[in-house]
C-alpha cells in the first residue's frame, strides 16, 4: 500500500482571517445578534438590545466589533445608530450553520 503524500497548508493571511471572523461569529451574544438581523436585515441598537434583553452599551459595542470586520453596515438615523446585513458568501454561509427554525 503507497503512503500518501501530503501538501503543506501554510497559514496564509486568508486563513487567517477567516479564523478572526469565524471566531468573532461564535461568540453566544453575537450569535443571537446574528440570528435577530437574519430576521430582520436592519435595526437600530435600541432594537437589538430589547429584543435580546441586554444593555444598549453592551449590543452596541459587539455590532462596533462586527461592523469593523465586515458583518454589518451602520448608518446614523437621528439620536441612534441603525445596523444593516451585509449581503456576502461569508454572511450567507453563516445563516446556513448558526440559523435553526427560530431565526427564520
Amino acid at each position: 500500500m503507497k503512503t500518501p503524500t501530503y501538501k503543506l497548508l501554510p497559514l496564509t493571511k486568508t486563513l487567517t482571517r477567516k479564523a478572526r471572523l469565524l471566531a468573532l461569529a461564535g461568540d453566544p451574544t453575537r450569535i443571537r445578534i446574528l440570528c435577530f438581523m437574519f430576521r430582520h436585515k436592519k435595526a437600530c441598537v435600541s432594537d437589538v438590545a430589547q429584543s435580546l434583553d441586554m444593555s444598549i452599551a453592551a449590543i452596541s459595542h459587539h455590532l462596533q466589533i462586527m461592523r469593523d470586520n465586515g458583518f454589518f453596515s451602520a448608518e446614523r438615523l437621528g439620536n441612534n445608530i441603525c445596523y444593516t446585513l451585509k449581503n456576502n458568501e461569508f454572511i450567507k454561509g453563516l445563516k446556513k450553520i448558526i440559523c435553526d427554525l427560530n431565526c427564520q
